[in-house]
């Protein structure tokens, strides 16, 4: 015993004897040369530059695919009628059968907050001190993007106090929120429209390669984007803020190499939810609207099951089919899987799709958003049917596909009826009647109709901005869901307006929420419509 503590006693001397020999060199000896240093990340803007990544990365999650499933997918992408799922999840209690999934709905809040807020927090900070004026217009536009879609999700979210307070988060109402994104977008517009000719963001810009003007393009179409979601709410409003994106001298996105697409490194998250993991298959009502309009688009957005998969349902075979919305586990399959075989073989996304790209604003969207603001008789707006007929034509040719000018003259086809080959109680018939084509002696509402089911074709996969063009407007007239799980929160018919403020948020900022809660008008279920869904249109 009295050896091991001569030893130890050795050692520590020993180490003393070295550390007073070795500190007054320290710094100098323990400098890796390797290692980038300060001055470095300065010298190329990285300390500033390198947050910008994660937020355009995070508007919509990428990696891991799963992240995305929960952020958007079994959420916005199915209740838009864009996809649903062939899996009834948790024995077909789950989002879309309206039992709203707390655990999932989670990501919805906690990746735009970890992830963009929190890095565009800093960038404004730093960039702010160090006069780096185009990296704090930049954050501030995709601060608006990424949270106007939060915004649009639960309605009051925390904005213009993020950060006041370490343990509590006062909440924005919606329309706070919302006049604080056009201060931002006014803001931001100042700092990069004065400063042009600043090249510094160009290595960390994901969209645009560092050309400026074409963010202020997006800005301009993003505030038109924002002021047409207000329309019925704040109309005084909505219509300043939409003439003064449309008289802006930097212009709207117009073409398509000009649309808001964030180019990815990674695989689309839809590859690996569809294809790897047969989760998710084309919906039943755009299956009606767009085969019903012989629309060759469908051909871009969806396809057949590989070759040599196993198709087991004669209908399906050679037919791009679609699932109803909200299907329940049935009593005829033994479980979630057995009853996920049947509908396997529905369609699938279309590789051209599922892209590492991923798109946030279509040039089409913006010719729409000028069609309703003619509509409206918002000045600059031109003419609600030159608008509404180029939005179609830069669609086509965003997607490759002809045929264009027959299609925008289509004044018979019409949303198909809906058969389901393997259970014919979810069939139904088609709930719309509109056209195509443009009749101008149509009311306002039939014009609205179609220019929002155009719409709502064009910017497919975004099943974020779908799904609030749809609460919004109740267009395109998307399928109700077949079981509805919700207790009577919400109206089968009137269809989930909104998720319920998440789990986290009540668990570390209690009081925040009671508040939000105030500010939302309504309880904090999905039934409980947002300040910008009002119900009406005109």
């Amino acid at each position: 015993m009295k050896k091991i503590y001569k030893i130890i006693s050795l050692i520590l001397i020993f180490g003393t004897l070295l550390n007073i020999s070795c500190t007054k060199d320290f710094d100098e000896i323990n400098n890796d040369p390797t290692q980038i240093t300060d001055e470095q990340l300065k010298a190329d803007f990285q300390y500033i530059g390198a947050k910008f990544q994660p937020i355009f990365e995070s508007i919509i999650i990428t990696n891991p695919a799963w992240k995305y499933q929960l952020q958007q997918n079994l959420n916005a992408d199915v209740f838009s009628g864009y996809m649903t799922n062939p899996r009834p999840f948790i024995a077909g209690a789950n989002n879309t059968t309206y039992n709203l999934v707390a655990g999932w709905n989670n990501f919805i809040w906690t990746i735009p907050y970890q992830n963009v807020m929190n890095n565009a927090s800093y960038i404004e900070q730093k960039a702010t001190e160090d006069n780096f004026p185009v990296f704090v217009g930049i954050a501030k536009i995709l601060k608006v993007e990424a949270m106007h879609r939060v915004s649009d999700v639960f309605g009051p979210i925390v904005y213009t106090h993020y950060g006041e307070s370490v343990t509590t988060s006062e909440y924005d109402s919606q329309q706070e929120a919302y006049n604080a994104f056009f201060a931002d977008l006014d803001e931001a517009e100042d700092l990069i429209s004065n400063n042009l000719s600043d090249a510094y963001f160009a290595n960390f810009d994901l969209v645009y390669d560092g050309d400026l003007e074409k963010w202020l393009r997006f800005a301009n179409s993003l505030r038109l984007r924002l002021a047409v979601r207000i329309a019925m709410a704040d109309p005084v409003k909505a219509q300043a803020e939409a003439e003064k994106a449309l008289s802006s001298p930097f212009g709207l996105i117009e073409t398509n190499d000009q649309a808001f697409v964030i180019h990815g490194s990674k695989a689309h998250p839809l590859l690996t939810i569809c294809n790897a993991w047969d989760d998710i298959r084309m919906n039943a009502s755009i299956e009606s609207y767009m085969r019903g309009y012989n629309d060759p688009r469908i051909n871009r957005y969806f396809s057949l099951v590989k070759e040599g998969d196993n198709v087991t349902q004669p209908v399906v075979s050679g037919t791009l089919k679609g699932i109803r919305n909200g299907l329940p586990l049935l009593s005829n399959y033994a479980d979630e899987l057995a009853q996920k075989a049947a509908y396997v073989n529905f369609a699938v996304i279309h590789k051209d799709i599922m892209t590492p790209n991923i798109q946030l604003m279509t040039a089409a969207e913006v010719w729409f958003l000028k069609a309703e603001a003619a509509l409206r008789g918002w000045n600059g707006a031109g003419s609600a049917q030159t608008n509404y007929e180029t939005g179609i034509t830069v669609s086509f040719d965003q997607r490759g596909v002809s045929g264009a000018a027959a299609y925008i003259a289509d004044n018979t086809s019409t949303p198909m009826d809906y058969v389901d080959p393997v259970n014919a109680s979810n069939s139904i018939n088609a709930l719309s009647s509109v056209t195509i084509a443009w009749d101008s002696g149509a009311d306002n509402e039939v014009k609205l109709e179609k220019i929002i089911t155009q719409k709502w074709i064009a910017i497919f996969p975004d099943g974020m901005e779908a799904w609030s063009e749809f609460r919004r407007t109740g267009y395109p007239k998307i399928f109700p869901v077949v079981s509805n799980q919700s207790g009577g929160t919400i109206d089968t018919n009137i269809q989930i307006r909104r998720i319920p403020f998440v789990v986290s948020e009540y668990d570390t900022n209690s009081e925040g929420v009671q508040g939000a809660i105030n500010k939302l008008g309504g309880p904090d279920n999905g039934g409980t419509r947002l300040w910008w869904d009002t119900g009406s249109n005109f």
